[in-house]
């Protein structure tokens, strides 16, 4: 497996973590790991294994990553940091060549995206089952049971537009409540129609080129500005200079926290996003364990956990290790004494 020194882990003190307050919004006792009586590391030791992590470069992924470092390295394995990487092509081809050994990917990128598929599964589980079977017997890539919060795609616009009391008010802008809405601003008021999109998002089928089929309308060449990353899209769109309309990510915690209204997907394009630690099945034959360590964490991850963790990064701007860290004591998934310091 790649090898290499570990990046050591940021951390605070365990004691420190502990006597923080939970996380804004991290679940309800149904889904979270509070509670339980040993930590997902009990009986598992990984010390003969070297294993590499990689990630794309958004926050939840990022998020996403630290965690599996933080897990794997608890449970005595040697980690190496690939975190980070620029889009979904480079975090496979990593993970297909050897360069890394796990990585979270959600179901509906690998069923559209990697895969090849035309359409979207509608049924979260038929669409995970579908996408597990599909990418372990043509790529040999494992995937582990995937969270139930869904970081599906949609498109946002400052909520003032809606405010008749606001001086941000627009009747145009305001008529648009769902996706349909959208083309008849284009059709009425082109001008409104303006659009920040990441690079990815603009060239994916799942993305803007699918939506514009599937509804029926096409955006104006001049009024869709791409943008360099994801981080950009939020402030532009929450300020209104830039563009109306961006394209964001449902558990983002940016969205509440700048005052953007998700628009309705009314004709359900977007596909569902659960994201699934995915590996080598190589790799997880040599260790299954794998399996018990990610599966309870995998199910505390829903919409609201995902999206408090992202805000307690994006917002206030507090280190992603230290959050994750927080989190896994917290929900008692780590004892204090498997932080590496």
């Amino acid at each position: 497996m790649p090898g290499g020194e570990p990046r050591r882990l940021l951390s605070v003190a365990a004691a420190a973590a502990l006597a923080l307050g939970p996380l804004a919004a991290c679940g309800d006792e149904s889904t979270s790991g509070g509670g339980t009586t040993d930590p997902v590391t009990e009986g598992v030791d990984l010390s003969d294994v070297r294993i590499t992590v990689g990630s794309k470069d958004f926050t939840e992924q990022l998020i996403l990553g630290q965690l599996t470092l933080q897990v794997l390295q608890a449970a005595g394995a040697t980690v190496e940091d690939e975190t980070g990487m620029a889009s979904t092509g480079a975090a496979r081809e990593a993970l297909e060549a050897g360069a890394t050994d796990v990585y979270w990917e959600y179901t509906g990128t690998g069923w559209l995206v990697i895969l090849g598929n035309n359409e979207p599964v509608d049924d979260p589980d038929q669409q995970f089952d579908q996408v597990a079977a599909q990418d372990l017997q043509r790529n040999d890539i494992q995937w582990l049971a995937p969270a139930p919060a869904d970081n599906t795609y949609a498109l946002a616009v400052r909520e003032e537009v809606y405010d008749e009391d606001s001086a941000d008010y627009d009747e145009d802008l305001a008529a648009v409540t769902t996706l349909s809405d959208l083309g008849t601003l284009i059709e009425q008021a082109p001008e409104k129609a303006t659009l920040c999109v990441a690079s990815e998002f603009a060239e994916r089928s799942d993305g803007l080129p699918g939506l514009e089929q599937h509804y029926g309308f096409e955006f104006p060449a001049d009024a869709v500005q791409t943008l360099d990353q994801e981080a950009l899209i939020y402030p532009a769109v929450g300020s209104g200079r830039a563009c109306n309309f961006g394209e964001v990510f449902r558990t983002d915690g940016r969205s509440p926290a700048l005052g953007l209204r998700l628009l309705e997907d009314d004709q359900d394009f977007f596909a569902v996003y659960n994201p699934a630690l995915t590996m080598r099945a190589e790799l997880y034959q040599d260790y299954p364990e794998l399996r018990q360590l990610f599966a309870p964490i995998a199910a505390a991850l829903d919409d609201q956990t995902l999206q408090g963790l992202n805000a307690a990064v994006d917002v206030d701007g507090r280190p992603v290790a230290d959050v994750v860290q927080e989190f896994l004591l917290e929900e008692e998934f780590l004892a204090p004494q498997g932080i590496t310091k």
